[in-house]
C-alpha cells in the first residue's frame, strides 16, 4: 500500500486519531493551510474596522418616519396629481387610491435640527451622530429582489452579500469567531440566507447565523466523552486528508472546509463566552432593553470588541400593506431604545469612531394608500425613493443628504443608488470598489457591478 492509499483509507474513528499522530511525527502536518480569513491590507487608510448592519425587513415608510411632506398633508385623501404618474411603476396598488399623510407628527432633533418622526425620540436624540440619506433608490419592486438588491447589489440570486465581499477583501481580526455573523430576530427575509450568502465567492465568506441565547450555534459542542486533545487529533487527520484531496482536485471549497473545521474548534470556547453577559453592568443591559432585538444589538457590540468584521442584525416588523397607523408605533418602540443604546454604548467604549453602523431597508413606501378601508390602510412598495442612515466611522453627524419631490415619489436631489451605497461602504473600509474583484465565469465581478460612485458628501 502506498502512502497516499494509506492516508485515503484512514478516514474515521480511532484510525483517524492514530493517523494524526503518525502524520505529526513525519511532518506531514507541519505546513498549515493558508487561512482565507487572515487580515489583509486595505487599498488605503480606512476609517472603519467593523460594520453593524441593522436590516429593517419589510420596507420602512420614509414618508412616515424620515421624509416630512407638508404637501402630502394638504392632499390627504385626494388622488395623486397626474404630473406624478408618468414613469413610476406601482406594485400592488393603483393611481386611483387616495393619498395618505403621515399618521404621526415630526420633530426636530439635536443641535442639527434633523427632522424625524415623533415615534423615534431616543433614536432622534442621537441625530447629531447620524447621516440620513433620503435619496436612496433602485429598481426592485418585491421583497426578495429588494432585499437582494440592498444586500448584494443585484436583485437576482447568486451574488455575494456586502458582508461577504468585505470579508473577502479584508479578512477578519477575530481568530475565534467568524468574520461575518448574522443575528436573526423573528422571521427570515423573503430571500432567506441569500441575503448573507457568499454567492460565487468561496463558502468561507458567507455569513454565519448565530442565536442570541442558549448555544450560539447548534451542534458546536464536542460530544460527551471526547476530550479536546482527541478532537484536535481528529481535526488534524481530517485536515491532512482534505489537503490530499485538494492537491488532486484543486477545489477551493476544500480550503474553506479546513478553515471552517478549525474555526469551529476555536469557537467552542469563544462562542459561549460571547453570550455570557455577567461582565456587563446592569445599567448597560437595561439601556438596551429586554427584547431579542435589543439583546442582539448588545451582542453585536460584543462581537465588534472581539474583532468580528461584519454583523447583520435583523428586525422584521415593517411590511405595512395595511394597518400602518397601529403597526408603525409598535415597530418603532421595538427599535428606538436599542439602537440609541448601541450608538451611545459604542461611543462610551471608544468604538464609535472605528465602527460603521448602518440602518437599511429593502425599499420605501408609497404616498398612495393600499387597502379598501382608508382608516386601516397601509402603503405599497416604493423603490424609487427611500431612506437609509449611517453613523460612526468616517461619517458626518447631524447631516441629511438628498431630497425627494412633494410626495416622496421621486428623488430630486443627490440620488444614491444601491451601487453608490455599496461603493461608499467599501470606501469607509479603505477599499476601492473598482479594485475589489473576483474572477467568475470569465469576468472580473464586483459588488458594485459596473457602476457606483463614492458619496463624498456623507464622509466626515
Amino acid at each position: 500500500m502506498t502512502r497516499r492509499q494509506f492516508l485515503t483509507s484512514a478516514k474515521s474513528g480511532l484510525g483517524a486519531l492514530a493517523l494524526a499522530s503518525l502524520l505529526k511525527d513525519d511532518g506531514a502536518l507541519a505546513q498549515e493551510p493558508v487561512d482565507p480569513l487572515q487580515p489583509r491590507p486595505p487599498h488605503f487608510e480606512p476609517k472603519a474596522k467593523a460594520c453593524i448592519f441593522i436590516f429593517l425587513i419589510g420596507g420602512v415608510s420614509q414618508v412616515d418616519l424620515f421624509d416630512r411632506k407638508p404637501t402630502l398633508t394638504r392632499l390627504h385623501g385626494q388622488r395623486i396629481p397626474d404630473s406624478f404618474r408618468a414613469g413610476v411603476r406601482l406594485g400592488q396598488t393603483n393611481y386611483n387610491a387616495p393619498l395618505m399623510a403621515a399618521r404621526y407628527g415630526f420633530r426636530r432633533y439635536g443641535r442639527c435640527g434633523m427632522e424625524m418622526s415623533e415615534l423615534l425620540p431616543e433614536f432622534g436624540s442621537c441625530a447629531d451622530d447620524i447621516t440620513l440619506i433620503r435619496s436612496m433608490h433602485h429598481e426592485a419592486f418585491d421583497h426578495a429582489p429588494g432585499e437582494l438588491e440592498l444586500c448584494t447589489g443585484k436583485d437576482i440570486p447568486g451574488r455575494p452579500s456586502m458582508g461577504s465581499w468585505l470579508i473577502y477583501g479584508l479578512g477578519t481580526e477575530s481568530r475565534n469567531l467568524p468574520g461575518y455573523v448574522v443575528l436573526l430576530n423573528g422571521r427570515s427575509p423573503k430571500a432567506r440566507s441569500l441575503v448573507w450568502g457568499n454567492g460565487f465567492l468561496p463558502a468561507t465568506y458567507q455569513g454565519v447565523l448565530f442565536r442570541n441565547q442558549g448555544t450560539p450555534i447548534l451542534n458546536l459542542q464536542t460530544p460527551r466523552g471526547i476530550t479536546n486533545d482527541m478532537h484536535r487529533a481528529q481535526l488534524d487527520a481530517i485536515r491532512a486528508l482534505n489537503q490530499i484531496h485538494q492537491e488532486e482536485t484543486s477545489d477551493s471549497r476544500i480550503d474553506a472546509q479546513i478553515a471552517a473545521y478549525e474555526l469551529a474548534f476555536r469557537m467552542q470556547t469563544a462562542a459561549p463566552e460571547l453570550l455570557d453577559l455577567s461582565g456587563e453592568t446592569r445599567a448597560t443591559i437595561e439601556s438596551y432593553g429586554s427584547s431579542d432585538f435589543a439583546r442582539s444589538l448588545l451582542l453585536a457590540r460584543r462581537l465588534v470588541e472581539r474583532g468580528v468584521r461584519f454583523i447583520t442584525v435583523t428586525h422584521h416588523e415593517w411590511d405595512h400593506h395595511d394597518g400602518i397607523a397601529a403597526g408603525l408605533p409598535s415597530a418603532c418602540r421595538q427599535i428606538d431604545q436599542p439602537i440609541a443604546a448601541l450608538l451611545r454604548d459604542l461611543k462610551r467604549r471608544g468604538l464609535f469612531e472605528s465602527t460603521l453602523v448602518v440602518g437599511g431597508t429593502e425599499f420605501g413606501r408609497t404616498a398612495i394608500t393600499q387597502g379598501n378601508n382608508f382608516e386601516q390602510a397601509g402603503r405599497d412598495h416604493h423603490p424609487h425613493a427611500f431612506t437609509v442612515w449611517l453613523a460612526g466611522a468616517g461619517v458626518k453627524g447631524g447631516y441629511s443628504l438628498g431630497a425627494t419631490d412633494e410626495l416622496s415619489w421621486r428623488v430630486t436631489e443627490d440620488p444614491v443608488h444601491t451601487h453608490d451605497f455599496h461603493a461608499t461602504l467599501l470606501h469607509l473600509f479603505g477599499i476601492d470598489h473598482r479594485r475589489l474583484t473576483f474572477r467568475h465565469q470569465g469576468l472580473d465581478m464586483r459588488l458594485t457591478d459596473v457602476a457606483g460612485h463614492v458619496v463624498q458628501k456623507v464622509l466626515a
